[in-house]
């Protein structure tokens, strides 16, 4: 009797996630978890963006925890199935994938609307339930800055070729520039789904890292007068003006680049519930219920994606610099896209505002407006950089869909 509850004690402990720590290579399960742990410290003791890091950290930990078995895929049995051929008229045999032998994990599951591609149209139609193009209506030419950040795509994607990456995850990765995860997951998996983990975590973080990446950047280009510059107020733009904006960009965008269709079509319908002045309810629960819930399954599916056997690789730490770089690019060309517009207005145009051409609405405006208060407390940037700000939004998905009409 006590043989067999010996057994089954060894048993249970050899099946044992701790056990599994020490075979063969499953040590890098362990420093998953530590990194998952440092970044649920940055979500909850720093509050660096936690909406985003706290379910991608909480992701990453529950898929290294070993045997848990959540991002397993089902397995099914085989199936022979007798079939004809109309051409010869003869019969074959062939297999089928008949009755599930085990259910996937729960993560597996969720994890499927990012390959699907149905997560990200549906954060951009959030987001477009919650942002006010008045700015960029106001002021066209904020379209420029937005289209100088995504320099740093371009830059990453050129940078990942002569590494030795094909056309196809150079692209995944040049996204990353662009400071939008939705539409750097939306990229990913049509090009390069192989890359998905490394390409969503190294945007998410940076996104999530902006205002300790983008600060040094714009101050180093930037001189203190040019920080302390006030921009006269915006125009008021008419309900009309924001109810067409959408209807006639949805048109213009989705003409000329037919690939962004799920993107720009989503951004500009959540923005029309909330402009038309008659979606109110759709509006309120696209930005809120819909878009919070959509979060939760991508944080924490992407942080899923990274485990240990999977993600720990030399190409890992390459996309993570590209990513890096990438950035630091788009934030680096907005200002100095900035610096040039400043100069061609007479001392008008703040450069700090260009630094928000990345896409990451509000926070990149948000850094910009907190940037610009450091050197003249009574300098409001907030507005004028959401112009830029928006534009990115827009300019990454025509990135986007720049790199899936030439390489899909």
């Amino acid at each position: 009797m006590f043989k067999v509850l010996e057994d089954a004690f060894v048993e249970l402990i050899l099946n044992s996630g701790f056990a599994q720590f020490f075979v063969d290579d499953n040590y890098k399960f362990f420093i998953m978890i530590l990194v998952a742990l440092f970044f649920l410290y940055l979500a909850i003791v720093k509050k660096y963006e936690p909406l985003l890091l706290l379910p991608i950290a909480f992701g990453m930990l529950l898929a290294n925890l070993p045997n848990s078995g959540l991002m397993n895929a089902p397995v099914h049995h085989l199936v022979d199935v007798l079939g004809l051929d109309m051409s010869t008229g003869l019969p074959y045999l062939t297999q089928v994938e008949g009755e599930s032998a085990s259910h996937g994990g729960l993560l597996w599951y969720i994890y499927q609307g990012d390959e699907l591609g149905i997560f990200p149209p549906l954060i951009f139609m959030g987001v477009g339930a919650l942002t006010d193009f008045g700015p960029l209506i106001a002021n066209p030419k904020s379209l420029l800055l937005g289209a100088a950040a995504q320099f740093g795509i371009f830059a990453a994607f050129l940078g990942a070729l002569a590494l030795g990456f094909t056309p196809q995850e150079a692209a995944s990765i040049g996204i990353i520039g662009g400071a939008d995860g939705p539409t750097a997951i939306f990229t990913t998996t049509k090009l390069a789904p192989e890359l998905l983990s490394r390409v969503t975590v190294a945007a998410y973080s940076y996104m999530a890292l902006i205002p300790i990446i983008q600060p040094p950047i714009m101050k180093a280009l930037t001189t203190k007068e040019e920080r302390m510059i006030k921009m006269e107020q915006l125009r008021t733009v008419s309900q009309k003006e924001k109810i067409l904006f959408p209807i006639i960009t949805s048109m213009l965008v989705i003409l000329i680049l037919p690939d962004t269709a799920s993107l720009i079509g989503m951004l500009m319908l959540g923005n029309l519930f909330k402009e038309s002045g008659v979606t109110q309810k759709l509006a309120s629960h696209a930005s809120e219920a819909m878009m919070y819930i959509i979060s939760i399954f991508i944080g924490i599916s992407v942080g899923a994606t990274t485990r240990a056997d999977q993600f720990l690789q030399f190409e890992t730490i390459k996309i993570l610099v590209l990513g890096l770089a990438a950035f630091a690019f788009s934030t680096a060309a907005g200002v100095i896209f900035g610096k040039i517009m400043c100069k061609l207005s007479g001392g008008k145009v703040n450069p700090l505002i260009g630094a928000a051409g990345v896409s990451a609405v509000p926070m990149a405006a948000r850094v910009a407006q907190k940037v610009g208060q450091e050197e003249n407390p009574n300098n409001y940037l907030l507005m004028h950089a959401m112009g830029p700000n928006v534009a990115g939004v827009i300019g990454s998905a025509i990135a986007s869909g720049i790199f899936l009409s030439i390489y899909r």
